[in-house]
């Protein structure tokens, strides 16, 4: 009996097996993709019920602004800002985005967490069906956080007296809404690859975060603002979900050719403000695509 080991069967494996993609999967690959999503966004609800601070701060600071904002123009002309309305009436729309805008710019802190302690790189090193699943849950977590703690704003905003809308336009206000975190989660997730750390991520955060929400139609409205600003606010996605949103609260009647917005470039309809938040989050989705796949290899 010799100490040999026969080798006639076993598996050569090659130097760049390791880092080899892992092969997509035919049958099963849709499933199998669907069943880690679920996975992934399950282990960040866990982390969320561990730590509700997160989603107690989303709802807390724009009630802040509500509350403190509405009691300083309380006593403001009526009809100032519009339409008879109160400043109270006005600055509901613009937190409501501003809650979802806060969320989701926020959404690429947990992966950026992630990368920092090698989980990530566990994930990366994993069988996945594909690593797409990765990005997929977190912006399956943050849409659902967002819009959750959107729903808190509205629903006390209308305690507040600035009521509701229809059935239908709360369905409109949530597609609005949608396209709006999409897009600024895509932006987000790029920058979480694109930073070297959390700290780098944190600083964009809160460099960017008052300034585009000051540069929009959120706290005053487009004819209040010098020409310059007039312009920056034109070119603000926000300010595209906002108006439709604040005319749905205004308007028992609306459609798609209802003028919501007159920018310095001309009137801007209701259906217009839509195609152009669906044009940003396609431009954001596809811009972050070569990185993520950079980034995922």
């Amino acid at each position: 009996m010799s100490g040999t080991i026969d080798t006639s069967n076993s598996v050569s494996l090659q130097p760049n097996d390791r880092l080899r993609s892992p092969q997509p999967l035919s049958s099963n690959g849709l499933a199998d993709f669907v069943q880690e999503t679920l996975a992934l966004t399950k282990r960040l609800f866990i982390q969320l019920q561990r730590r509700p601070s997160t989603l107690l701060a989303g709802i807390v600071q724009p009630l802040m602004f509500l509350v403190l904002f509405g009691a300083l123009f309380k006593n403001a002309p009526q009809g100032m800002m519009g339409n008879d309305l109160s400043y109270g009436q006005f600055l509901g729309a613009g937190l409501i985005v501003f809650t979802a805008f806060v969320g989701a710019l926020n959404a690429g802190l947990p992966v950026m967490f992630d990368r920092e302690f090698g989980f990530l790189n566990r994930l990366l090193v994993a069988p996945l069906a594909s690593r797409y699943s990765i990005v997929a849950a977190s912006a399956i977590y943050i849409v659902a956080l967002s819009l959750l703690q959107t729903a808190a704003i509205i629903g006390v905003n209308g305690l507040m007296g600035a009521g509701l809308p229809s059935v239908a336009g709360l369905v409109v206000i949530a597609t609005i809404l949608l396209l709006l975190i999409l897009g600024v989660t895509a932006l987000s997730l790029g920058l979480t690859f694109a930073l070297p750390g959390h700290i780098e991520l944190i600083a964009v955060i809160f460099v960017v975060n008052l300034p585009l929400l000051f540069a929009s139609t959120a706290l005053a409205p487009l004819t209040f603002m010098p020409g310059w600003l007039q312009i920056i606010a034109a070119l603000n996605p926000l300010t595209y979900a906002i108006e439709p949103i604040r005319y749905l609260y205004n308007h028992a009647e609306w459609d798609l050719a209802s003028i919501v917005l007159q920018s310095p470039w001309g009137a801007v309809s209701f259906g217009t403000s839509l195609l152009i938040l669906v044009g940003f989050a396609g431009l954001t989705l596809a811009a972050i695509q070569p990185l993520l796949k950079r980034r995922l290899a």
